[in-house]
């Protein structure tokens, strides 16, 4: 069977995920995608028994539950599977994975969605364009080695196709190398073209409350497969219609993850994702007279000059600076997690090997 052929294709089942599951086909494990998790069991699709298409099962998870939140399971894993037992046996190397910083005072990761070929930023056009959020979204998904989209939701809510047009323009100044496009699920702009974009691949979808992600996921596989909640008048935000992540087969061809709103999109280790974000500042920051110019009031600095001509509006640097410096805290926090987390080990290690040394020394 050849791998377009498998089963599972249609879910982004190729020759290279193939040939990791190698190891764990001899023990009669079958593969399957991650389509949902819940509460330490999880829905997997795996192909059916005669191998003539797939089909959902129940799985536990405690065999591959660790204490590691960015190697625990999520939406879009690969994984293999028993299924005469009803059990996720391992998981399959990952070959992307959106994730953001919690809001966890011990600064931990979380993995959204893994295996992921495109992610696709909401941005609602029933509020305000907030430019800041939509670099923080860029630069997560940039760093998960993912295809960023920005989509700006609800177009039919700007008639004016000026205006539009203006919205589209000052986003896509801030998504160099990100496809943007205005979609409206009610009328149906865009989303035919939103869909040829996503065919044949896997893409997450992910954005704030409100953001008309579940709607949009609705118009995208042709069918009410999301519930939909009504957002609040005075800030388009509404409640989390979708609570956990979800992976749905799209008539296009390819799966779509849909997530629950966002309320806070922590950066996290995305030193990458922030100089594909913001490119331009990174091109100008290679001219500046000192290679360590912080852009502040350095003599010679390329990224000021700029600013003073107009070339780069001042938002936009402060934006830079801002997730930068986001961006460092967290890793100097992790660091410092991770050191302690050694330091308690060879302190606990030190202490069962005073015990056995004390035991020892008694027994003789």
């Amino acid at each position: 069977m050849t791998e377009l052929s498998h089963p599972l294709a249609p879910y982004g089942w190729d020759a290279g995920f193939a040939d990791s599951f190698t190891a764990h086909a001899a023990g009669g494990a079958v593969p399957g995608r991650i389509v949902r998790v819940d509460r330490g069991r999880c829905d997997v699709v795996v192909p059916a028994p005669d191998g003539t298409g797939v089909h959902t099962v129940q799985a536990d998870t405690a065999l591959v539950t660790t204490g590691d939140p960015l190697n625990i399971m999520c939406t879009g894993d690969w994984a293999a599977v028993d299924t005469g037992r009803g059990l996720v046996l391992a998981l399959l190397p990952r070959r992307s994975a959106f994730v953001r910083s919690t809001s966890s005072k011990r600064s931990e990761g979380q993995v959204l969605a893994a295996n992921v070929d495109h992610a696709i930023i909401a941005v609602s056009l029933a509020v305000e364009l907030d430019l800041g959020r939509v670099e923080r979204f860029l630069a997560l998904a940039w760093e998960s080695g993912a295809e960023p989209m920005v989509v700006l939701t609800k177009a039919d809510l700007v008639p004016d196709p000026v205006v539009l047009g203006h919205l589209l323009s000052d986003t896509a100044t801030v998504a160099p190398g990100a496809q943007v496009l205005a979609v409206s699920a009610e009328t149906g702009e865009g989303v035919d073209v939103l869909a040829a974009s996503l065919a044949g691949g896997t893409s997450v979808l992910l954005g704030q409350s409100g953001a008309g992600k579940s709607t949009l996921a609705n118009a995208l596989v042709g069918e009410h497969v999301q519930d939909v909640n009504a957002a609040r008048d005075r800030d388009g935000k509404g409640r989390h219609t979708t609570t956990t992540r979800n992976m749905l087969k799209l008539p296009s061809g390819g799966v779509l993850i849909d997530t629950p709103g966002l309320r806070g999109v922590g950066l996290w280790d995305a030193e990458s994702g922030l100089s594909q974000t913001f490119a331009e500042i990174e091109e100008l920051a290679a001219r500046c007279r000192f290679h360590d110019c912080g852009h502040d009031a350095e003599p010679g600095c390329a990224v000021l000059a700029a600013v003073d001509s107009g070339e780069l509006g001042q938002r936009r640097l402060d934006s830079y600076r801002k997730l930068q410096r986001e961006n460092a805290w967290i890793a100097s926090r992790t660091d410092a997690r991770l050191r302690a987390e050694i330091r308690r080990d060879w302190k606990m290690k030190s202490a069962e090997g005073r015990e056995a040394y004390a035991r020892k020394r008694g027994g003789r």
